[in-house]
């Protein structure tokens, strides 16, 4: 069984409370926003992959919320940013999210490529108010080098099923390369340490 923590990031109002509830439940929830943090558990399977899943919902943030974004972003395997496509400030506060982020990664990997991330774009269905072209998306998510989509989690579960299916998939592969590139820097450790204590012993003799 494979661990993996995932957590969703955006503004209140976006949406990414509904987002979640349709992905694990199939059920569409309405507005909703809640001023504590949730923690979901879902068991699933990827690719014959037996999954223990773990999703946190952080209250919903502002662009000025840096403490808070830095307990989900530590803590996750995988992130989710989600913007409502009728309103332009999610959208600004979900660039500077992802800013944000990407900063945290600057910070903290030291040489390893960051957690996955996917940006996206709620309320679809919102299209006769739509505020934020598609293509702003994009762009946004291009320059973030993440994964985009617009989906409505009011109308259906399947384009949101493909997405966390698409980013659990990367998460496992970014998992897999971050436990290959331990396990061969130790590895590399172990025999210089060896070939030192060997070749000393060499010298002596």
């Amino acid at each position: 069984m494979t661990d993996m923590k995932l957590a969703l990031l955006g503004r209140r109002g976006a949406g990414k409370s509904a987002v979640l509830v349709r992905f694990l439940t199939r059920r569409f929830i309405g507005e909703y926003a809640s001023d504590a943090n949730s923690l979901y558990h879902k068991r699933l399977s990827i690719d014959g992959r037996q999954l223990n899943l773990e999703v946190y919902d952080p209250c919903s943030q502002s662009s000025e919320a840096r403490c808070i974004l830095e307990e989900p972003v530590d803590w996750a395997d995988g992130l989710v940013v989600v913007y409502d496509i009728s309103d332009r400030t999610s959208f600004i506060d979900a660039q500077s999210i992802l800013r944000q982020i990407r900063e945290a990664r600057t910070d903290n990997c030291k040489g390893e490529s960051g957690v996955p991330v996917c940006l996206l774009g709620n309320k679809q269905d919102l299209c006769h108010a739509r505020q934020v072209r598609e293509d702003e998306g994009r762009r946004l998510a291009q320059e973030s080098r993440c994964h985009f989509q617009e989906v409505s989690a009011a109308e259906g579960y399947h384009d949101i099923a493909g997405l966390f299916t698409r980013l659990i998939r990367r998460v496992m592969e970014h998992l897999k390369h971050r436990a290959d590139r331990r396990r061969y820097s130790g590895s590399k450790s172990v025999a210089k340490l060896i070939n030192n204590v060997f070749g000393k012993r060499r010298k002596s003799v």
